[in-house]
């Protein structure tokens, strides 16, 4: 197969290239990012130089570079966006271009160019919060942020494209990572380099704010088994079950990093923040996935990353 991936510089889009290579040796990869402050080409340090994958530096709005890289590509997997809440909060344009004309773009030239595949990456936060029970793909959307609502938005536009023009769309909406690669604005490797060096750790609120954790690689796997194996027009949930508070994952962070609690400061909660989110799993189980990794296997591998 060869795969187009866009984003593919960046944090959950570097580790899908490095498992695709690894994984699928018959497998080429084109990686197109524009190099924004989110994505950066060390995080492809290993495979850049590999006759397998080839790296161009490009937006994906740009029509006649994305037109040009579809031409010859069995299928498009699509991490390209703007992923910062509180960025969105603070000005929504780039939020609106990136993530949904953006999208707009490949979704025009994957359908002029008859690809096999086309994988739109999203996120659990499009479906709004919900205090019990977990969200099923066949939940309404009630994106509560601007960078929810655009993620909405493509989601919305990438299934017309499969209802008007049959274009095999697949999309997936995955829970809270964590792992290597990840940019430091990020809570997780924020508060473990803040820890490492003594720095506060500023926790929005009260800290109870529910979130599902996963450790990137199992999203790779999951994204992975979907690429091949899913069911065009379908939405696949990606959740690992392990729901901790804000202030769970802060206090697992200062045992991992041997730090003092007494660095914990609340701060003002954010405008619109989500109380809880939780995702059903068992479409992307049925295909055979399961998470391999507990959320304390995982930070303690990224704990390892990032200090080291």
């Amino acid at each position: 197969m060869r795969i187009l991936v866009t984003g593919g510089a960046g944090f959950i889009g570097s580790n899908f290239v490095h498992h695709v290579l690894d994984e699928h040796e018959d497998d080429e990869v084109i990686t197109l990012d524009a190099l924004t402050y989110a994505g950066s080409k060390d995080n492809l340090d290993g495979v850049l130089d590999d006759p397998r994958h080839e790296f161009v530096e490009g937006d994906i709005r740009d029509h006649d570079l994305v037109t040009d890289l579809v031409d010859d590509i069995d299928a498009i997997v699509n991490f390209a966006a703007e992923s910062h809440v509180d960025r969105s909060i603070e000005g929504s344009k780039p939020f609106v271009t990136t993530n949904v004309q953006g999208t707009q773009t490949l979704l025009d030239a994957a359908n002029e160019a008859d690809i096999d595949r086309f994988l739109q990456i999203s996120t659990d936060e499009v479906y709004g919060q919900i205090l019990d029970g977990k969200f099923s793909e066949n939940d309404s959307l009630n994106p509560r942020n601007p960078y929810a609502a655009t993620k909405a938005g493509a989601d919305l536009l990438a299934q017309s494209f499969q209802t008007t023009h049959d274009l095999p769309v697949l999309i997936t909406r995955t829970c809270n990572n964590f792992g290597p690669r990840q940019h430091p604005e990020k809570l997780i490797p924020k508060f473990i380099q803040n820890a490492d060096s003594g720095e506060e750790l500023p926790v929005y609120g009260d800290g109870l704010n529910v979130r599902e954790w996963i450790y990137v690689e199992d999203n790779c796997r999951a994204l992975d088994i979907i690429l091949r194996e899913g069911d065009v027009g379908d939405v696949y949930n990606i959740g690992s079950y392990a729901e901790k508070t804000n202030l769970e994952v802060t206090e697992a962070i200062l045992d991992a990093v041997d730090a003092d609690d007494d660095l914990i400061t609340f701060v003002d909660d954010r405008a619109g923040h989500d109380q809880r989110y939780a995702l059903e799993t068992e479409k992307i189980e049925a295909l055979g996935w399961k998470p391999e990794y507990t959320f304390e296997e995982g930070l303690e591998r990224t704990v390892n990353y990032y200090l080291n």
